[in-house]
């Protein structure tokens, strides 16, 4: 009982933290109203995302995995989603604003970066449908054995979920200073993980993985990453 408390929890804490940043990113991070600390500022938050970015390396390192090797793969999931929630929702209150404005679309450009921005959404939504959304909150155990997912969305870049966050927060109508300081942050954060995780990948599904990065050859996004 308190075990499966532990997960629900956990999955709780992960959609908050979404929602958190969702609206935080469309709330905050597009006042202009606020003075901005500009260089100073960057270098700070660009600190304290790495902070959050940090544990991604720290699970992937095989003296993690031999200490979390004493839990079940159902629980290390859940430590994991426990710990980058937390560190999402401190990333955000944590931040400093920089300042700046860089543009505000209007009329048909407006309505193309939302169809943009909402598209991004969409293969968000598309792409962890597609793999278990109980299994990204750490509520239910990893997927063994496969299947390896290649189908809808994951045809056309091997982490679709990654695109569409680009695509997000990358195509806001009205970008600033603090919209582009943390879209780039979070996005480069995204390119840095994808190694781990395929390298992951390609140890649990070996054959299976070398045959889809052959076919699918574009990691984020398509013709540059």
């Amino acid at each position: 009982m308190a075990r499966r408390a532990w997960l629900w929890i956990g999955g709780g804490v992960f959609c908050a933290a979404l929602a958190w940043c969702a609206w935080w990113y469309l709330f905050v991070l597009g006042r202009i109203d606020r003075p901005g600390g500009g260089a100073s500022a960057l270098i700070l938050d660009a600190a304290i995302f790495s902070v959050f970015a940090l544990h991604h390396s720290l699970f992937a390192r095989d003296f993690a995995k031999r200490w979390f090797a004493r839990l079940t793969p159902q629980l290390v999931r859940s430590v994991y989603v426990y710990a980058a929630s937390l560190l999402l929702i401190a990333a955000c209150a944590l931040w400093r604003p920089i300042g700046g404005e860089l543009y505000r679309a209007s009329g048909a450009a407006a309505i193309a970066l939302g169809a943009i921005e909402l598209g991004g959404v969409a293969l968000i939504a598309r792409s962890a449908a597609r793999i278990d959304p109980l299994e990204l909150a750490g509520i239910h155990a990893p997927r063994a054995g496969g299947p390896l997912i290649t189908g809808g969305p994951y045809q056309i870049v091997r982490h679709p979920l990654y695109l569409g966050w680009v695509l997000a927060v990358f195509g806001t109508p009205h970008m600033t200073g603090d919209r582009l300081a943390f879209a780039a942050l979070s996005t480069a954060y995204l390119a840095l993980a994808v190694p781990f995780e395929e390298r992951s990948l390609a140890r649990d599904f070996p054959a299976e993985y070398e045959r889809y990065r052959r076919a699918v050859r574009w990691r984020i996004v398509p013709f540059i990453y």
